[in-house]
């Protein structure tokens, strides 16, 4: 949990006033309350009614401890519910940097001032959770039982996920439904005992030792036992992120993959994290039980295929370690069985991250095929542009382009002087026949849809004669974007309107194309930032110009990337009209693994021109 240095009190409103008009809360600056009790505290709303307001002597037990880190502090719970399901019975008492002298069923009376804290801010649009800081407290016994936990299942969550509401579209101010949305049923656990009995795995242990469960498991299953996130409506509220509270040393964090499972009872108190909404801080974790999910192979194309893979390498530079380059070599040569061309984004410069006038990327390439001949593939040449310095976004100093290898005994490559960081490539007919103004070429690259992202890059290759199209791309992020667990219902895309204007210039670059060609066989491949249902793909292939070939997938395969537990699509292949008979796959290497060379899976495909 981040630090806890920039608490401030929600405004407090005439539920507060009300309180101590009833003699439950004390008027601000004096002291004493009547048999004020946490769920008093909480309300049955998001925000507590006594926010900013000090309370004292509030009886619970302790369930848990967080002794670690600058938001160390203990989970207490009251063991006389008020019956209202709205109302949780738990609440997290913030302690700063130092432990508290407190351990699990000590019955305490605490005292301290109701807060709202918003992880991350309040301006990133997440939840708050409310606390009890500048607390003191006294232990009045100890070895209690701890009370029951709350078990998540899909007779608990329901299936809608959040609640809706006009203007500004904060859900703060309304009262909790949670046998009605998913949202509002975690919000009424906030800080109390929750249970996951036999939990599917559906996010994989990262390097931040975090997992996704889910309490659904049924709820839109990938075929290798994700969960898909197929339209805006399917949020997947069964999604819980778990980390521990069990001291490392005492139980390691378990390593797990999409598929597997922790059998038995995973418990603890349900929190909110600003990187993944709800979190259940496990004082239980059940024990892991491998799925044996494998690592997949792409078949080897035939003599008169040609196949064309993407590839996010995620910010590859000469300063990686050599085992990297062999996990990316390996998945070239072995898992997609030597493509002819491969687009790859995320590219950096020949030193990484060091933020100087560097701009080339020879170094980097040379050293990833040099790693892909040694283990047993082709001798890959390369092109690509270097962009202007700091000028295509991603990790500064990095330079993050993206980039072609070809395989130059299978495919042959046309230079065509002309293409830089800043001249864009146009369709022309030269000598009777459509080609590029410059081959490799960047399309539009001075348009401001592209500012502080990588620039589309577009190639013709000719194979057993045939002349084919393809062009690299990698959209703009979707950083700054309200997460799906905001308390703004429907979160705001702000990050869309960009990638809506880049989908629309290749889409215009491509319909230039094909006047001059109608025939034209067109690859459009890269990692898009954005879904199969979203505005930015259906503006890139408006007029029908381009086919996304992920549609074309079993729905429980259309997913190539997880992100909080949720298998999703980002990366695309997309094809011209004389190019409907691609066979195409996502070879899932990566993402759903705790093991990875990447976050994203590549994708190939194989198309007779």
């Amino acid at each position: 949990m981040p630090a806890h240095s920039h608490r401030r009190p929600a405004a407090v409103g005439a539920a507060a006033a009300a309180a101590i008009a009833a003699g439950l809360l004390a008027a601000p600056g004096t002291a004493g309350a009547a048999e004020l009790r946490i769920h008093d505290i909480q309300g049955d709303t998001r925000i507590s009614p006594l926010a900013g307001h000090q309370v004292t002597e509030i009886p619970g037990t302790v369930t848990a401890l967080r002794a670690f880190g600058s938001a160390r502090g203990f989970w207490v719970q009251d063991t006389a519910p008020d019956g209202d399901p709205a109302t949780s019975e738990g609440i997290f008492v913030f302690n700063g940097s130092r432990t508290p002298d407190v351990k699990p069923g000590d019955s305490v009376l605490v005292s301290g001032t109701v807060s709202e804290y918003y992880p991350g801010g309040s301006a990133a649009g997440g939840q708050s959770v409310t606390e009890l800081t500048k607390a003191t407290w006294s232990v009045v016994s100890s070895g209690n039982p701890l009370p029951a936990a709350f078990p998540l299942k899909p007779s608990t969550i329901p299936g809608r996920y959040a609640p809706e509401t006009g203007g500004d579209r904060n859900i703060e101010r309304l009262a909790l439904r949670p046998g009605s949305y998913a949202l509002d049923r975690y919000e009424s656990l906030e800080g109390m005992r929750t249970r996951l009995q036999d939990a599917n795995v559906v996010g994989a242990t990262t390097k931040y030792n975090e997992l996704w469960v889910t309490a659904e498991p049924h709820e839109n299953r990938t075929s290798r036992g994700g969960t898909l996130y197929r339209s805006y409506g399917d949020q997947n509220g069964g999604r819980v992120k778990v980390v521990s509270l069990i001291p490392f040393a005492e139980r390691p964090f378990p390593e797990v993959n999409v598929g597997d499972r922790l059998t038995g009872a995973t418990a603890g108190p349900l929190d909110y994290d600003r990187f993944g909404g709800y979190t259940l801080q496990a004082t239980e974790l059940g024990e892991h039980e491998h799925n044996g999910l494998e690592r997949e192979t792409t078949r080897r194309q035939s003599a008169d295929e040609l196949s064309i893979a993407t590839y996010n390498v995620e910010n590859l530079s000469p300063k990686d370690s050599a085992a990297k380059f062999a996990r990316l070599s390996e998945a070239v040569v072995t898992h997609l069985a030597s493509p002819d061309i491969i687009a790859l984004e995320e590219v950096q410069d020949d030193n990484g991250s060091t933020n100087d006038a560097v701009v080339s990327a020879d170094a980097t390439l040379k050293k990833l095929t040099d790693a892909i001949s040694a283990a047993g593939g082709p001798s890959y040449a390369w092109r690509q542009i270097d962009p202007e310095d700091d000028r295509d976004g991603g990790q500064p100093g990095g330079n993050i382009r993206v980039a072609f290898l070809y395989n130059p005994e299978r495919v042959s490559f046309e230079d065509v002087a002309g293409g830089d960081a800043t001249t864009p490539v146009t369709p022309v007919k030269r000598d009777g026949a459509v080609t590029l103004s410059a081959n490799p070429g960047r399309i539009d690259p001075q348009n401001p849809a592209w500012e502080d992202s990588r620039k589309p890059l577009a190639a013709r290759f000719t194979f057993r004669g045939e002349p084919v199209y393809v062009v690299a791309n990698h959209f703009n992020s979707k950083g700054g974007d309200q997460g799906l667990d905001s308390r703004f219902q429907p979160p705001t895309r702000s990050s869309e309107t960009q990638r809506i204007a880049q989908a629309a210039i290749v889409n215009t670059w491509m319909k230039s194309l094909l006047d001059l060609d109608p025939k034209a066989r067109v690859v459009v491949a890269g990692d898009l930032n954005d879904y199969a249902f979203s505005p930015a793909l259906d503006r890139l292939t408006d007029g029908g110009v381009l086919t996304d070939l992920v549609s074309r997938l079993p729905r429980g395969e259309q997913y190539g990337y997880v992100y909080n537990g949720n298998s999703q699509v980002l990366d695309h292949m997309l094809t011209s009209r004389s190019l409907s008979r691609a066979d195409y796959d996502v070879v899932h290497i990566n993402a759903e693994f705790a093991d990875q060379a990447s976050d994203h899976d590549p994708q190939v495909l194989r198309i007779r021109p």
